[in-house]
């Protein structure tokens, strides 16, 4: 029983022992990848930000409603999305500039198209059109043909919100109405935020204001069934595309409001401008990537306007499209996600080509592993020769001292039998003991009896 419990125990050690030399052998390219992993890591930095800072736009407004979603989908991603109100479009264009945000809903139009190229921001795609909604008073209207507005040259002595100072709408308003030939300078125009404006108008204190913004808006919702309130029809709204080319004609059809009441009661021509995500161009990739996944997930189904699968859309942008949302749109989600936890396939996919340069350099190292390992454990046998050497060498010079000698190459078979080597490596071992075997033999028949 002992006896096994010792072949046992010294077979461990072997094991324990040539387990520890391939370690220290492959250790120096152990160290090197683990340090250029680390490097390309820190590089790279694959794992976005916990957090990001994204500007929707005014209180009960559908930026606020869509970042209300977007917040909600990215949140099962571990990344916490923070609202920032603003004022509408070109605030947010100026949060965007300033690095106060990293993403932000603009309306088409409302920066320079030339100045869009070089200004640091790119696009993640256009995401739902905005109508220029312009509700008016039946009673504000009696005058006109019909007692219905048909043309924005009516509204010149009519009292009209065209939206916030920090909003599109005016912007947009402006630009209509020099289309038409009128000086904003000489109507009645009022500039209160969307809140303010729809309960001035309610109260009969304004005859009609002007929303540019997803039906998804409650203002919008509510106006369209408030009655006494009307939408005007924009007759010339193809015209109004050819004169402004960031606008384009849409139809609000008969009845898609509520169906069961006819409303409206009949088809409504609009104009509308393209709402696209922004980005400032230093976001990180997989915030991008999530951004666009969230964009076809929240605007890829059909809406009053359009239908299901028209957007996101990257063409036509007035701003640089960023890549990353390019892929995401066209392609959707990307293969490893389908099967990989989002961090653990966004890890693989921003450092496989680091790992295959890091691969390329090690492996020719790892080539001199196995004669490392080899050199390591025949080293243990053969340093003993030297000293095997030397003693055989002093019996030659001097006879008279072989029973020191036998002494010597006894006491050095015994340290040589305490050595434990792998088994592919004990006939080495043995022709070590064996050589001293033969010079002890030597040593006996020249010692004294």
């Amino acid at each position: 029983m002992k006896k096994a419990t010792k072949r046992a125990t010294q077979a461990v050690r072997s094991t324990i022992l040539s387990v520890r030399d391939l370690l220290v052998s492959a250790g120096p390219i152990a160290v090197l990848a683990i340090a250029l992993l680390a490097l390309a890591y820190w590089w790279l930095d694959p794992n976005p930000p916990k957090r990001v800072r994204l500007a929707t736009g005014p209180a009960q407004s559908a930026y606020e409603e869509f970042g209300k979603r977007y917040q909600k989908a990215l949140a099962k991603y571990g990344i916490a999305v923070e609202l920032v109100p603003s004022d509408g479009s070109p605030a947010n264009l100026k949060l965007l500039r300033s690095g106060a945000v990293d993403l932000g809903f603009v309306q088409g139009g409302s920066g320079d198209r030339e100045a869009n190229e070089d200004s640091g921001i790119v696009s993640l795609g256009s995401l739902f059109l905005e109508p220029v909604w312009l509700f008016y008073r039946e009673d504000a209207a009696k005058k006109a043909p019909g007692g219905t507005l048909a043309s924005l040259t009516q509204l010149q002595d009519l009292r009209v919100n065209v939206g916030g100072r920090g909003s599109g709408s005016p912007f947009l308003m402006r630009r209509l109405l020099e289309a038409n030939s009128l000086d904003p300078k000489q109507m009645k125009l009022s500039r209160l935020d969307q809140t303010a404006a729809t309960v001035a108008f309610l109260n009969g204190e304004i005859d009609a204001l002007v929303f540019a913004s997803a039906p998804e808006s409650l203002m919008v919702q509510m106006l369209l069934a408030t009655p006494g309130v009307k939408l005007m029809d924009f007759h010339q709204s193809e015209a109004y595309s050819r004169r402004l080319p960031f606008l384009t004609p849409v139809v609000l059809p008969r009845g898609v409001v509520d169906l069961a009441k006819d409303n409206p009661p009949q088809d409504v021509r609009l104009v509308a401008t393209t709402t696209s995500l922004l980005a400032r161009e230093g976001t990180h990739p997989a915030l991008v990537q999530l951004f666009a996944q969230a964009a076809r997930e929240i605007h890829g189904r059909a809406s009053w306007f359009n239908r299901a699968g028209s957007f996101p859309s990257t063409e036509h942008s007035e701003y640089p499209v960023s890549p990353e949302a390019d892929r995401a749109i066209r392609g959707g989600k990307p293969f490893l996600q389908r099967w990989l936890p989002f961090w653990g396939a966004n890890l693989v996919e921003r450092m496989w080509l680091a790992l295959g340069i890091i691969l390329a350099v090690l492996l020719p190292l790892s080539r001199i592993v196995p004669p490392l390992y080899q050199f390591r454990i025949r080293s243990r046998v053969f340093r003993w020769y030297a000293q095997l050497r030397e003693l055989e060498i002093r019996l030659q010079q001097e006879p008279g001292e072989a029973k020191e000698v036998v002494q010597a190459l006894e006491a050095l078979d015994e340290r040589v039998g305490r050595i434990h080597v792998p088994l592919s490596y004990a006939d080495e071992l043995y022709d070590l003991r064996n050589n001293i075997d033969r010079v002890r033999t030597k040593a006996q028949q020249l010692a004294p009896a």
